[in-house]
């Protein structure tokens, strides 16, 4: 193996390890700000840590009628959703996999690992697990083809799917204020906000059954499962806020993997980036109640009608 090779091998371990280890912390940002905004003292901000190495030395109690997919179902959804992040361009454009974090390809694993989670759900036979995998289903029937669209309309305006290509191009090339941008925007954050099961699509710290989304699929699992599906979630979060840092607030990345003072730029804008839409979603989800389960279709669908008009917007605007 070459120099050359091993360096950018380096830096994209950097890159994937980077994701695994700080989704915790996010959550942990979130809650402490929540906490904070709602004039309480709130756990500390490495408290998720401590949650997963207790729940990763309990031992895992499984359903009699459980079958073999429910005990495989978490560390498959965790490897879909890690390769995902992974793949996502946080401090640097030019990492060694860059050639394969195209758009499409990180929908498609996401989509896996929802996928895996909704059977997972359904398989124990439980009432509570049937209804949160149907509702995650058919929130998810929406929020894709709203994320598809947005991949559409950025498609179009760097020629390419590629997320390393596109952060060059608006890098490289600035874009100016579009329209067809801030509509892609706050339907990207719709998105996340549904696919992440936060507030007001969801609540991650509720035990009201009747309304539990996201929850209500893992209810069976305990001990070093639930800690894989914990995690996961924790870095499908970091996945869209990456996602969004990488698509709208490229400023700060690296587009070479040969000067480390650029690498080390981007790996400091990149974690005030990511603090700054963490504390964006505690602040979203303070300021919203929850919406009631049949009205999240309608908030889905306008990201899809915002992401369908954005590129709208944009295919005639290259017309003229």
């Amino acid at each position: 193996m070459t120099g050359l090779s091993l360096h950018e091998l380096v830096w994209q371990a950097c890159q994937m390890l980077l994701m695994l280890a700080i989704s915790p912390a996010l959550i942990g940002l979130i809650r402490k700000v929540k906490a904070r905004l709602l004039s309480r003292r709130g756990p500390p901000i490495f408290q998720p840590y401590r949650e997963l190495w207790r729940l990763l030395h309990k031992e895992a109690v499984v359903a009699e009628t459980a079958s073999p997919l429910f005990r495989m179902a978490p560390y498959g959804q965790f490897a879909a959703t890690w390769v995902a992040a992974a793949l996502v361009p946080s401090f640097a454009t030019g990492l060694m996999f860059s050639w394969s974090a195209d758009l499409i390809a990180i929908v498609a694993l996401l989509g896996t690992a929802r996928f895996i989670l909704a059977l997972a759900g359904m398989d124990v036979g439980t009432a509570f697990g049937g209804i949160g995998s149907s509702r995650e289903m058919l929130f998810a029937s929406l929020a894709e083809p709203a994320l598809l669209m947005i991949t559409f309309t950025v498609a179009l305006l760097a020629g390419t799917t590629l997320l390393s290509a596109i952060a060059d191009h608006l890098l490289l090339q600035p874009v100016g204020l579009r329209i067809s941008l801030a509509l892609c925007l706050v339907a990207l954050m719709v998105v996340a906000l549904t696919e992440t099961g936060r507030v007001p699509v969801d609540n991650p710290a509720t035990h009201l059954e009747l309304t539990m989304v996201h929850e209500a699929m893992v209810l069976e699992y305990s001990g070093r499962h639930l800690a894989m599906i914990e995690w996961a979630a924790a870095l499908k979060l970091t996945a869209y806020l990456s996602l969004i840092a990488c698509l709208f607030v490229p400023f700060g990345m690296a587009t070479s993997t040969d000067d480390p003072v650029a690498m080390a730029f981007g790996l400091v804008t990149y974690f005030a980036k990511l603090v700054g839409l963490g504390v964006a979603v505690a602040v979203i989800e303070v300021s919203v109640a929850k919406m009631r389960v049949f009205r999240v279709t309608d908030f889905v669908g306008g990201a899809f009608a915002l992401a369908s008009m954005a590129a709208l917007l944009l295919f005639v605007s290259r017309g003229f």
